[in-house]
């Protein structure tokens, strides 16, 4: 069975490339440089136009997981609007403040996802027990979940996201994240066993607008969508045999 292929995206002009690359799922954020936070109301207005599933990043802020009752609520705000769009799933996550899942809040927010699909984030990659997480994101109704294996790049977390597809046994997806090309992606589907990843496809731009930099207008250095690494990781991806 082909390898699934989902590229998160964070404007228009991303999403376009994704599309025309291969992608076969977008994950739809805002503010890919800061991890991805849920995408403008005009960029969930594109995303509804494409031809292939779109699940939406809902994560209001990048200062912390850990939800006050004012987060929870702008984020249920932001399922209703996915769900408004016709968007195919959200995007979660919900941490406690030792890091473990916070199956609480995350029970609020699937009840209200109910009917999209949903994908657990990488949260997941900071719970002290992995195995426990795993059996928690299974009993509330997750399809997947989004995981490095604990390490700052999928490469690098092959020993534990083995195990978690092990112990998952296809009761739900394990789909590697983080650092995913056409160079190392046929040795990390074949030493996990993955039937899908998540890549970022971007290309690294400069700004020659030193002012703006300077007055914090835009980063120094920031990423975008590029056609040609998602057609590259989409042949890389069918050459596996």
């Amino acid at each position: 069975m082909p390898v699934l292929l989902e590229v998160c995206v964070d404007s228009a002009d991303g999403l376009e490339a994704a599309i025309a690359g291969g992608a076969d799922r977008i994950e739809l954020c805002s503010a890919l440089d800061l991890g991805g936070l849920t995408p403008t109301p005009g960029l969930i207005a594109a995303a509804s136009r494409a031809p292939i599933p779109v699940y939406a990043m809902i994560r209001p802020h990048a200062r912390s997981f850990v939800w006050t009752p004012a987060d929870a609520a702008a984020m249920l705000a932001e399922i209703d609007a996915v769900r408004a769009a016709g968007l195919a799933g959200v995007v979660l996550g919900a941490a406690l403040s030792d890091s473990a899942l916070d199956v609480a809040l995350l029970e609020t927010l699937q009840s209200r996802s109910r009917g999209l699909g949903a994908t657990l984030h990488r949260v997941f990659d900071l719970v002290p027990d992995s195995a426990r997480a795993l059996e928690a994101a299974i009993a509330l109704g997750f399809e997947r979940i989004l995981t490095s294996g604990g390490a700052a790049r999928a490469q690098d977390g092959l020993a534990m996201l083995g195990a978690l597809v092990q112990q998952a046994a296809g009761r739900i997806g394990i789909m590697p994240g983080s650092g995913v090309s056409a160079a190392n992606v046929a040795r990390i589907v074949q030493s996990v066993g993955a039937q899908e990843v998540h890549a970022s496809c971007r290309e690294t731009l400069a700004y020659d607008d030193s002012k703006g930099v300077e007055l914090g207008f835009f980063p120094a250095r920031q990423g975008i969508t590029s056609v040609g690494a998602v057609q590259a990781l989409r042949r890389a991806l069918g050459a596996i045999g």
